[in-house]
């Protein structure tokens, strides 16, 4: 199963997707390329330390969304990809692109969908009063962050939580998560 991952920033979901297929641990996935909208995207720079091929395609250079999916799909078709993993990557899809790509795109969000979809989601469950917060890996659909859950996985919110403790807990999850997720879809334990 050839991935291609995309990202916006530090990856370190994309680190742990690198480290599990450094170790033989992704089944029949392989990372086979990286692409980032921003030129400054750590991830870049673990990709290319992992011989990962990588393509930067600034969204800024395009008149509208619908232009840099088109640009964007282009570069995955390039790749030949069986899978489309979202690692951090902080562009709204268009519906084409989404359409285009469907059952062969998931994304992992920083909460036990379908409570908190979109941005902030560790103060919303603080707030709450939730005592389980987590990580969800899901297909992407044109809706945001309501695709078909694939798998979640649960994290405890202590009462001295803050947001920034709750998110380094649910980030360390997700390192789990989101590989394990890919490597069974690889070996078709997960149905599209």
């Amino acid at each position: 199963m050839r991935v291609v991952c995309l990202i916006s920033g530090d990856g370190s979901n994309l680190q742990a997707l690198i480290d599990w297929q450094l170790k033989g641990l992704l089944g029949y996935a392989e990372i086979v390329g990286v692409v980032s909208n921003k030129v400054e995207a750590f991830g870049l720079e673990c990709a290319k330390r992992a011989n990962i091929a990588t393509t930067v395609l600034p969204h800024q250079r395009y008149p509208d969304r619908y232009e840099f999916d088109r640009a964007l799909m282009s570069v995955i078709d390039d790749y030949e990809a069986d899978l489309i993993v979202l690692a951090g990557f902080m562009r709204i899809l268009t519906a084409q692109f989404v359409n285009y790509y469907a059952n062969r795109l998931v994304n992992i969000h920083p909460s036990l969908l379908p409570k908190y979809k979109g941005l902030n989601t560790h103060r919303r469950a603080i707030e709450a009063g939730d005592s389980i917060a987590g990580a969800t890996v899901h297909w992407v659909t044109e809706e945001l962050d309501s695709g078909g859950i694939i798998r979640q996985m649960e994290v405890a919110i202590h009462a001295h939580d803050s947001e920034d403790s709750l998110r380094r807990r649910v980030l360390e999850a997700e390192h789990c998560l989101y590989p394990a997720v890919i490597r069974d879809l690889s070996l078709g334990v997960v149905a599209c």
